[in-house]
């Protein structure tokens, strides 16, 4: 049989992929951009012949179809690996159950952990050797579709064909359906807002980027400042190796500053697993061979960060303790977003050689009622995850200075974080860190209460 006859045998309408799906069954959907919008609603309409069935999710775009009528008292339990904004409202009402991990482990759990029953996949459409690609969102797809009993593709002409390194599409014979689909245009990001805090954080960390550094940015208007100093910069022979590829390399690479001829791994490539931005960037990513697009057990293992040189991880963070430990996921019990991959390159970059991580946060936030508090804490509200261990944590930035907490005593570390936080809460901070016992006034001689400066 020939690759074209097999795609025309296994092509079937949305509402007949779905009907494979049975009360009791585990169902995958794709991450990212290839969540497949089209038969999640084909799914969704099933909900009275259907009782017990398990969403698994990564950052869906917008609100699953099955989400919503899972919270009408529907047949579906919907859990997501990574909140996407709709998500984290969905968990709020009840809706969204999240999945603790830490990135790189994903391929694993599917694996050696859990089960799926039937996967559904957004792909770009089948090239002429009979190759799904998985688009922008390549993550941990090729172990999802291994575990599967039932593999469905959807179809999406909107999907540009995105070069690997390896594991970034699967083969028509391992297809089992195939759905074409309205052909949805993918969703993007606007460009993020990039507010006077991200920018003075921007100019501290850009003195710490050398000539040759092999950049990884998260996502937000705090990277995509720095990109934009990047560009503009004097900097040259800048490498990447990411989780997630955003504009903001786009602007690098256009005005020079890219080139990854100084990585050890992958060079003269950018690596990455997933993609999100404007489609300017998708159609950047289109069968372009300087991208290479990975399995996140490639991109975020300590030993594949780590092998290149000067390895500069930039994330953002809700909130920092007195003891160096860092939330990123969540206010107190409510859950915001999930680990994503900031574990996995605090962690390898510290371990390239003279490499560096980064957690930036602006030092107060204003709550719904215009409170102003401290993002600098003595410790965290109960229910409160910590995403980085103190062990873990190396340079936290914010408006006010940059500290690194590596080799540095309990004192040491809270007297470093009070000098950056908001000089109208270093008095309570070091009230609270006495209290604690993580400081004294003999600490440090050269220390009054209150005016706390700032430590190398």
């Amino acid at each position: 049989m020939s690759i074209m006859e097999d795609y025309r045998n296994k092509i079937v309408a949305a509402e007949k992929a779905v009907s494979v799906v049975k009360s009791g069954d585990w169902v995958d959907y794709g991450a990212f951009c290839c969540a497949p919008e089209f038969l999640d609603a084909a799914l969704a309409k099933r909900r009275p012949e259907l009782t017990d069935v398990k969403i698994r999710a990564l950052a869906f775009p917008g609100t699953a179809a099955v989400a919503a009528e899972g919270m009408n008292g529907g047949g579906f339990v919907y859990n997501s690996w990574h909140f996407s904004g709709a998500e984290r409202k969905n968990h709020d009402r009840g809706g969204c159950h999240f999945i603790p991990f830490v990135y790189h482990e994903g391929p694993s759990h599917y694996r050696q952990n859990i089960r799926t029953d039937v996967c559904m996949v957004r792909t770009a459409p089948m090239d002429t050797d009979g190759y799904f690609n998985f688009g922008i969102a390549n993550s941990f797809q090729k172990a999802v579709i291994d575990n599967a009993r039932i593999v469905v593709v959807e179809v999406n002409e909107n999907m540009p064909r995105c070069l690997g390194g390896y594991d970034h599409a699967v083969h028509v014979s391992q297809v089992d359906f195939i759905v074409e689909s309205d052909n949805k245009p993918l969703l993007t990001l606007p460009e993020p807002e990039i507010s006077q805090v991200d920018q003075s954080i921007a100019a501290l960390i850009m003195d710490q980027i050398e000539d040759g550094s092999c950049i990884q940015l998260g996502i937000g208007g705090l990277p995509n400042a720095i990109g934009k100093m990047i560009a503009k910069s004097n900097l040259k022979d800048l490498g990447v190796h990411t989780e997630m590829l955003a504009d903001a390399y786009l602007d690098m690479f256009e005005n020079g500053k890219i080139t990854n001829s100084r990585k050890a791994l992958d060079r003269n490539r950018m690596t990455y697993t997933f993609a999100l931005g404007s489609r300017r960037l998708y159609d950047f990513l289109n069968e372009n061979p300087v991208c290479a697009s990975y399995p996140v057990d490639y991109t975020n293992t300590l030993t594949h960060i780590s092998a290149n040189p000067k390895v500069v991880s930039i994330n953002n963070a809700l909130e920092v303790d007195l003891y160096g430990q860092v939330s990123s996921e969540s206010a107190g019990f409510r859950h915001i977003t999930g680990t994503g991959g900031q574990f996995d390159f605090a962690y390898g970059a510290y371990h390239s050689q003279n490499g560096k991580s980064f957690i930036c946060l602006s030092s107060t936030v204003k709550d719904r009622n215009g409170n102003i508090t401290s993002r600098i804490k003595p410790m965290f509200e109960p229910g409160t995850v910590v995403t980085l261990p103190r062990t873990i944590t190396h340079y936290v930035v914010t408006e006010f200075g940059m500290v690194s907490l590596k080799g540095k005593s309990t004192w040491e570390r809270a007297e470093a974080l009070i000098s950056i936080a908001h000089p109208a809460f270093r008095s309570e901070l070091l009230a609270a860190a006495e209290r604690m016992h993580i400081w004294s006034p003999g600490s440090r001689r050269d220390v009054a209460f209150g005016t706390v400066r700032a430590c190398a």
